[in-house]
């Protein structure tokens, strides 16, 4: 093989997914956990934001990518994943960082679950208030 091989890391996180994504040129093969992307993103919605920033860099099927993700639901994943392959997009060709950026997928969505606190039954939620 006189190719050089080369392979760009990115990690995405997202609630309490975290995200390891490798990239390498290759033939558009996708894996998760071991797993072929379809069997492991069965919805629909899932698959599109996994595979939407290889759209808007435009080389979905050109690269193979391998991916770790643990921790979290189904959403936090495919946020950490998506967020994760647009990083290694990014290490790939830095022209790509703009139009990534642009289309919103290089911002960490930092929102979480917000914590119960005392004296009320949850975050925001508050016990009833009785006047008399």
């Amino acid at each position: 093989m006189s190719e050089s091989f080369e392979e760009f890391l990115g990690t995405g996180r997202r609630k309490t997914s975290v995200a390891r994504v490798r990239i390498s040129n290759g033939e558009g093969k996708i894996v998760v956990n071991g797993k072929p992307f379809e069997e492991y993103c069965r919805q629909e919605m899932t698959q599109k934001t996994v595979l939407s920033p290889l759209e808007v860099a435009g080389v979905l099927g050109k690269v193979n990518t391998h991916i770790h993700v643990f921790g979290g639901g189904v959403s936090g994943q495919a946020g950490a994943i998506c967020l994760g392959i647009a990083r290694a997009l990014c290490g790939m060709n830095i022209n790509l960082r703009v139009a990534l950026k642009r289309a919103g997928y290089l911002t960490r969505d930092d929102r979480k679950k917000e914590r119960k606190k005392p004296g009320q039954p949850g975050a925001r939620k508050r016990f009833q208030f009785s006047k008399r």
